[in-house]
C-alpha cells in the first residue's frame, strides 16, 4: 500500500512516517520506481509507535520497546522495566507540575485582573513577591 493508505490506517500523518523511516523505525519495501509500499506488518509498527508515542516514550524508548516486541526471547520482566521507568518519569513530571500551580495560583488569586496596572504576578516575576494586604491587586 501507498503511504497515504499506510497513513489512513494507522493514524500517523505521512510527514511522520517518514521521519520513522529516515531514523530506520519503519524500512518500506521501495518499488522499481522508488515508491514506498508498506506491508500490513509495516502498519501494525507504525500503530505500536502511534500508541507508544501517545503513552509517552520517546524515540529511543519506542526503538527498544520494537526490539523487545520482536524478540520472542525476552521476558516481560524487560518490558515491564521500560514501562516503570516511564511511570517514574511521569511522576516527576507531575509532581513538578504541581509544584507550578502551587506557585503560580496564590499569584493568580491575589490579582483583580481589572484595569488597574498594579499586578502581583508581574511584582513576583520581577523578584518583589506578593504584597499582601497592602490593596495591591
Amino acid at each position: 500500500m501507498n503511504i497515504g493508505e499506510a497513513s489512513e490506517r494507522s493514524g500517523l500523518p505521512a510527514k511522520t512516517i517518514r521521519y520513522y523511516e529516515d531514523i530506520a523505525l519503519v524500512a518500506p519495501d521501495r518499488s522499481d520506481n522508488g515508491y514506498r509500499n508498506y506491508s500490513s506488518n509495516d502498519v501494525h509498527r507504525l500503530r505500536f509507535l502511534h500508541r507508544a508515542r501517545n503513552l509517552g516514550f520517546s524515540i529511543d524508548e519506542c526503538r527498544l520497546l520494537l526490539s523487545l516486541y520482536s524478540d520472542r526471547n525476552r521476558a516481560s520482566s524487560d518490558v515491564k522495566a521500560v514501562a516503570e521507568q516511564k511511570l517514574s518519569e511521569i511522576d516527576a513530571k507531575i509532581a513538578e507540575l504541581q509544584s507550578l500551580k502551587s506557585a503560580l495560583q496564590p499569584l493568580v488569586d491575589c490579582c483583580h485582573g481589572d484595569d488597574r496596572p498594579d499586578c502581583p504576578i508581574l511584582d513576583d516575576l520581577a523578584g518583589h513577591g506578593l504584597r499582601r494586604g497592602k490593596g495591591q491587586a
